[in-house]
């Protein structure tokens, strides 16, 4: 299965057009969170994404609710926070928002590791896992040096070991690639990244 990933959209009109296009070749889209800012604009950037004709999988980030998320998400595209699915055979699990909690405020959407580490324990197998927040250690460095991933998403890479775990959220980290055990670890970003799946 071809695969197409991005997160951290940001109503980047230019990076929804290319991905858009390159759907056009892929058995499945996979978007990684944070598809508005702040919590604004998520309806235009779902209209941004509507000429994605391939099976759309999407976490919430930071910046929407997984109940906005769910409520502007195009009829038929697939919302997972907490929760998985299966596509062709394929098993995805899920987990949106910020872990740990961010320092941006209130209108940032954050769960606690222990929080994290509730919903991702409803997990006992998948292929690939979905979390906007990166795990500690990978791909999840700042501009200033720190590492501020999950120890909770980490955790159950360690656990799952998926064929692929795909993540945002740290922009000064996107295009890393890494491994943990079998698992090919992916901070995304908002460009066009490719990958295979088999179920």
């Amino acid at each position: 299965m071809r695969i197409l990933a991005f997160s951290d959209l940001h109503m980047a009109l230019n990076h929804a057009n290319q991905l858009v296009t390159a759907s056009a070749e892929a058995d499945l889209v996979i978007g990684a969170g944070d598809f508005c800012k702040m919590r604004q604009g998520l309806d235009e950037a779902m209209e941004m994404l509507s000429g994605i004709a391939s099976p759309l999988v999407l976490v919430p980030g930071n910046a929407e609710s997984a109940e906005e998320l769910t409520q502007a998400a195009p009829q038929g595209v697939h919302v997972l926070h907490g929760s998985g699915m299966t596509i062709d055979g394929l098993r995805l699990f899920g987990l949106g928002y910020g872990v740990p909690l961010t320092p941006f405020g209130d209108w940032s959407c954050d769960l606690t590791e222990a929080e994290a580490t509730e919903l991702l324990d409803r997990c006992d197998g998948t292929d690939i896992l979905i979390s906007h927040s990166p795990p500690k250690g990978y791909g999840d460095v700042t501009s200033t040096g720190d590492a501020v991933g999950s120890t909770a998403v980490r955790d159950a890479i360690e656990r799952l070991q998926p064929q692929l775990s795909l993540h945002g959220h740290i922009h000064d980290s996107w295009g890393y690639r890494g491994t943990l055990g079998r698992t090919q670890i992916a901070n995304l970003g908002p460009r066009v990244n490719w990958f295979e799946g088999a179920a």
